[in-house]
């Protein structure tokens, strides 16, 4: 099951502790104590090893696994006293205090935050006031985290107006919030009421929203494990060619298939499956001359008419 990142920080931190008090831990033990599949707890070990007691990528954790047991190489040697230089206190202070002005940050992870900023303060001496001068801000959908947060923690609905890329339009709607995510965005799962549907929408394409004061009453359903990633196709979904050049081989990258063809000229045949297939006219587009959906013929003609149609806005 995804989480947040602030979930999957206090996830990870715990697994030190507990990795570091049994060596040659067995990796389905491990995700069993975490709750966690084991494709997430290798996920979250090969970013540790990115982790450690400097900022220059020094005393960095030496921890690899062979798929059946964990093993962390030098946990005595990043047990030291941490040493900061001047320029890693202020960086660090500097990221601390941005953090701790998140909007959708849980305020008891804030004080715990800034508890721990006031104790790097003191420690840092004249560090910590050159970091004082700076300041970081976020922007995006901060404020919409915090609504959806809230909504969750209260069970109350939501009104949202949502930007469709698929069909490049706003519509409103009300949803009863599930859960939040992060798969590359941060994504909020809902009931939605306007389709009587389980929906998944971007917070960055959350053109507007409210808290209401109707309580939100999801129908019980069963969350999708999303360590497969968030675009999962079903056997059942209907099937789409696309033919691509070798300046859109990136899509095989980018869009789980069935297959990929290779083609005379250094392109690819690609068949995928898309509950949606009509939200596929945006790639096209976006291939122009790299790429063309050739099944089925309704969905091709319909792209090559959006084509058609953008170009003639040019003309005008």
């Amino acid at each position: 099951m995804a989480t947040n990142a602030i979930d999957q920080t206090r996830r990870m931190l715990s697994l030190v502790t507990y990795l570091r008090e049994r060596p040659g831990a067995r990796v389905g033990d491990v995700a069993r104590a975490f709750g966690i599949t084991e494709d997430e707890l290798i996920a979250d070990l090969d970013v540790l090893p990115m982790c450690g007691t400097s900022f220059r990528g020094g005393d960095l954790l030496d921890i690899d696994t062979d798929g059946d047991r964990i093993w962390w190489h030098n946990p005595d040697d990043v047990a030291e006293p941490l040493r900061l230089a001047a320029d890693e206190a202020t960086a660090l202070l500097v990221a601390a205090r941005a953090v701790a002005t998140l909007p959708g940050l849980r305020e008891g992870d804030r004080q715990a935050l800034l508890r721990a900023t006031a104790k790097l303060e003191a420690a840092a001496g004249e560090a910590a006031g050159a970091s004082s001068r700076l300041s970081v801000t976020f922007e995006s959908e901060g404020g919409v985290f915090a609504d959806v947060d809230r909504a969750i923690a209260e069970r109350r609905r939501l009104w949202l107006r949502y930007y469709s890329p698929a069909r490049d339009e706003l519509t409103e709607r009300e949803v009863d919030p599930i859960r939040l995510f992060a798969v590359g965005h941060t994504y909020v799962e809902a009931w939605c009421r306007l389709s009587e549907a389980r929906r998944t929408f971007r917070l960055d394409r959350v053109a507007e929203i409210k808290l209401l004061d109707a309580p939100a009453d999801p129908p019980p359903v069963e969350l999708r494990d999303l360590s497969e990633g968030l675009v999962q196709p079903a056997a059942e979904d209907p099937e789409v060619s696309v033919e691509v050049g070798p300046g859109g081989r990136w899509v095989a990258e980018y869009y789980p298939h069935d297959s990929a063809e290779e083609l005379p000229d250094g392109g690819l045949r690609i068949t995928l499956r898309t509950p949606d297939p009509a939200s596929l006219r945006r790639l096209a587009l976006r291939l122009g001359r790299d790429g063309r959906i050739v099944a089925p013929q309704a969905l091709a003609d319909s792209a090559r008419q959006a084509a058609e149609q953008a170009l003639a806005a040019y003309g005008e």
